[in-house]
């Protein structure tokens, strides 16, 4: 059977190699061979993908901050489309990466109508959508959608889509995560040491935007606290010299690890980060976080104009449960003071801790139950 699977930025290939490790479960299981070919990084390509092209470092949020990707996002969908051309699969998987996966399944569904496309993590339009014909688009040439949170299922079917709830693949990727304590031993950090955790970037734009703000949040922590250690898990190794730089810069006592996410994250006391699925994982592991996004002041502008104060939250930890589990600090708001004032309340008062503690488990009911992306794999290989 040969599937073509398509994703983008780094959350998408982590995503793509969960899944694909399943498909491959799944088919085993049931007697037969896979065949991928994918859009998709590194990862997938370890769990035996065949990547078309490189999207691991492609992406961006905003209108200014999309500029620089445009060129090459259109290049790799060309060069998908192509592939599928002369190549129809028997069964396409779309996660994520709106823009191009939108116009791939259009493609399939003008071109091969009898291939069908699966979408697994569809856009967000159920939180930001400011009008139905982006929905109207996605449900069209979707053959089934795969939904990861109740309100996305509960949108996309009121919407005309055949969908079904199968919880968040966080579910499945967490169930195996280090303690705290074997977190720790792992990365030489003592029971009684501060450590904080420092999120900047999984895409480029971050780099710019966020890295400086949350630098000077972790230096007013580092001056109250002066035996406190930052830890700052390297998302892509073409960030590194920024990163390294601004460590400097601001004279931070902070590590910089590769290839050990989870350790980093289940190790900290408390966690700096910016908006997105990080946010899930922290709270999969219990460490309290304070979520910071900025855009272009120019983005910003346009979304307020268009979009009105509709999007109620950005962190997906707040939005699953559409109220205040985390603080999280937007534009303007993303201040060095706020962040400092919210990561130190964290820290030292044990009231706040336990109820963002005690929220972190409701948030959990609603991302299902452990075995989802078995689940994912299952609906798929179904639709062949």
């Amino acid at each position: 059977m040969r599937i073509f699977l398509s994703t983008g930025e780094v959350s998408g290939d982590l995503q793509g190699a969960l899944l694909i490790t399943a498909l491959q479960r799944q088919a085993t299981d049931a007697g037969y061979k896979l065949e991928i070919v994918a859009l998709g990084g590194d990862k997938m390509a370890a769990v035996g993908a065949t990547i078309l092209g490189d999207t691991s470092g492609i992406g961006s949020m905003g209108i200014i901050e999309a500029l620089p990707y445009f060129i090459p996002t259109i290049q790799v969908q060309r060069r998908a489309i192509a592939y599928l051309k002369q190549n129809p699969p028997d069964l396409v998987v779309l996660i994520d990466y709106m823009t191009p996966n939108i116009g791939i399944g259009s493609y399939m569904s003008e071109h091969f109508p009898d291939v069908p496309v699966v979408y697994y993590i569809a856009p967000q339009e159920w939180v930001w959508s400011t009008s139905f014909e982006r929905t109207k688009r996605i449900v069209s040439f979707t053959d089934k959608l795969l939904a990861i949170f109740p309100e996305e299922a509960r949108y996309y079917q009121e919407k005309g889509a055949k969908v079904s709830w199968v919880g968040h693949p966080l579910v499945d990727r967490m169930a195996n995560a280090p303690s705290r304590e074997v977190a720790r031993k792992s990365l030489g950090i003592k029971p009684e040491q501060i450590a904080i955790s420092l999120l900047p970037a999984s895409r480029g734009q971050e780099l710019k935007y966020l890295l400086p703000v949350i630098f000077q949040a972790a230096q007013n922590i580092q001056s109250k606290l002066p035996k406190v250690h930052f830890w700052i898990p390297l998302s892509l190794e073409i960030f590194r010299d920024k990163i390294e730089k601004g460590i400097q810069d601001y004279g931070l006592q902070a590590t910089i690890v590769s290839g050990q996410q989870q350790e980093v994250l289940a190790a900290a006391d408390v966690a700096i980060t910016k908006s997105g699925t990080v946010n899930l994982e922290l709270a999969l592991l219990n460490v309290p976080q304070v979520v910071v996004y900025r855009l272009s002041p120019f983005t910003a502008w346009v979304a307020r104009k268009i979009l009105k104060g509709s999007i109620p939250f950005a962190s997906p930890v707040n939005l699953v449960v559409m109220r205040e589990i985390v603080p999280e600090f937007l534009q303007e708001q993303a201040t060095a003071e706020n962040i400092t004032q919210a990561a130190m309340e964290l820290l030292l008062n044990p009231e706040k801790r336990q109820k963002t503690l005690a929220d972190y488990q409701e948030m959990r009911q609603c991302l299902g139950e452990l075995g989802v992306c078995d689940r994912a794999a299952k609906e798929i290989l179904e639709m062949r």
